[in-house]
């Protein structure tokens, strides 16, 4: 784990327990990690002999661990907080609550600014978001200084009729959505924290021609692909009568089943499907707490037999990415029917981490902690109650931690949360104005909504 002393480092942690996520050595005690440049530089047994150090800190009784990467999100869907998760089925389907295509711009730089910052203030170091109004979205969420994978909301249906049951597909509808993708994708082409997609939404809502359309645009402009696949039996039935196939075979049919593909939720897939999306290299991206909460529990230890890449990604009722990977081995082992060698904390932390940054092509630079890759890690404190003794880091991590364990997150060295408050930002001001959108919102859509006693 050790290399060449750097010549200073800007940043040194000493007295930490570290989780690195590499094979060779996942695991170090009263380590210390340095950081150069914004990479990591050192990490070893004990501090580098005769460094110049910037800054020090000696943080006895914490954990770090590389930052989690949660790919799949609408931060925007804050807004139907504590509804979503008692609807049955995706708030843009459901009538009767606020869709995204009544949310003003305002209100959604609100919505998505709560969404990123409870993500991050749980150990989300890169988030993949895609929804309504992505231009203001992704430059509220940039301001917190996270890594993003943002993309528009891309589709040819006329969602404000999906609700109630009609699809009719626009092809007006699908040029506005992907040229809004694209220009997204070229605004933010370059910079160092933003790796724009395409946010397909699913083949239920995208027509062949238009899912033609997408294929041909990720390929000239090598962007990876999140999309919905097999969430619901809504789709599955939709797609079906449609086109007398799954959506998976109209992924490979129309040129996007592959490497860019990440395709989220996965519970209804047959044993073909899956042979497909691992011969393809297709990414599955398991949304265990929504899913669960629906009834619903996605094929993962079948996913995983076959080889497919598995990320994990917290969606819409919530952030926290240590209780997804709770819910992921959880969901996994009832499927199972025990506790098995193949599904341990071990497993359900590589999603969490390096299987996103496979799915986003980011391995090489995010998901682990190792000598060179982007300093981009999380502080947990076990000193806490819940957390001791530290006999097993993983164990503990997986089984009884919580995200408001968080006590500090970095993002290319930079600190983003200290004392688990973020640094770039005024965590008061973004739950207010999130609070006062949704009154808004809620109001036009003609629900009630709680008023406090004048």
């Amino acid at each position: 784990m050790t290399a060449p002393l750097p010549p200073r480092l800007d940043l040194l942690l000493t007295g930490v327990d570290i989780v690195t996520g590499e094979p060779g050595r996942p695991e170090l005690r009263d380590a210390t990690l340095g950081v150069l440049a914004g990479r990591i530089a050192w990490l070893g047994d004990a501090p580098p002999p005769g460094l110049p150090v910037a800054q020090t800190l000696a943080l006895p009784g914490r954990v770090v661990t590389p930052g989690f990467v949660n790919v799949h999100n609408h931060a925007i869907l804050t807004m139907v907080r504590g509804v979503a998760a008692d609807l049955g089925f995706a708030p843009s389907y459901t009538p009767g609550i606020p869709k995204g295509t009544d949310v003003t711009p305002d209100q959604a730089r609100a919505f998505a600014r709560l969404g990123a910052c409870e993500m991050l203030l749980s150990g989300s170091t890169l988030v993949g978001d895609n929804f309504v109004h992505a231009d203001v979205t992704t430059e509220a969420m940039a301001e917190l200084g996270l890594r993003l994978a943002p993309s528009w909301r891309v589709h040819d249906v006329d969602f404000a009729r999906v609700a109630h049951g009609e699809w009719r597909f626009d092809p007006a509808i699908g040029r506005r959505t992907l040229d809004g993708a694209l220009a997204l994708a070229e605004r933010w082409r370059g910079h160092p924290r933003i790796t724009p997609n395409i946010g397909a939404h699913a083949a239920d809502t995208c027509s062949e021609d238009f899912l033609r359309e997408i294929a041909a645009a990720s390929s000239s402009l090598d962007l990876r692909v999140n999309t919905h696949l097999g969430q619901s039996e809504v789709e599955v039935e939709r797609v079906r009568a449609r086109t007398g196939r799954t959506s998976t075979q109209v992924f490979e049919d129309t040129g996007l089943l592959g490497p860019r593909l990440m395709g989220g939720h996965c519970i209804y897939l047959s044993d073909d499907d899956i042979a497909r999306m691992a011969r393809a290299g297709a990414h599955a991206i398991h949304i265990p707490k929504c899913n669960a909460a629906s009834g619903r529990l996605a094929p993962t230890p079948k996913l995983a037999a076959a080889g497919v890449n598995i990320a994990l990604a917290t969606d819409t009722q919530h952030g926290d990415m240590v209780e997804l990977m709770r819910w992921a081995l959880a969901t996994a082992r009832v499927q199972r029917g025990g506790v098995d060698d193949d599904w341990q904390p071990a497993h359900v932390f590589g999603m969490a981490t390096m299987g996103g940054a496979r799915a986003l092509g980011l391995a090489d630079s995010i998901g682990s902690l190792a000598i060179g890759k982007c300093a981009d890690f999380v502080v947990f404190d076990f000193r806490r109650p819940h957390l001791v003794p530290r006999v097993d880091l993983l164990g503990n991590l997986v089984h009884t931690a919580q995200g408001r364990d968080v006590e500090h997150v970095a993002v290319d060295g930079e600190w983003l949360v200290r004392d688990s408050r973020p640094t770039r930002i005024d965590l008061g001001r973004v739950c207010a104005e999130a609070e006062q959108a949704a009154r808004e919102l809620w109001g036009a859509a003609g629900r009630s909504y709680w008023e406090p006693r004048r």
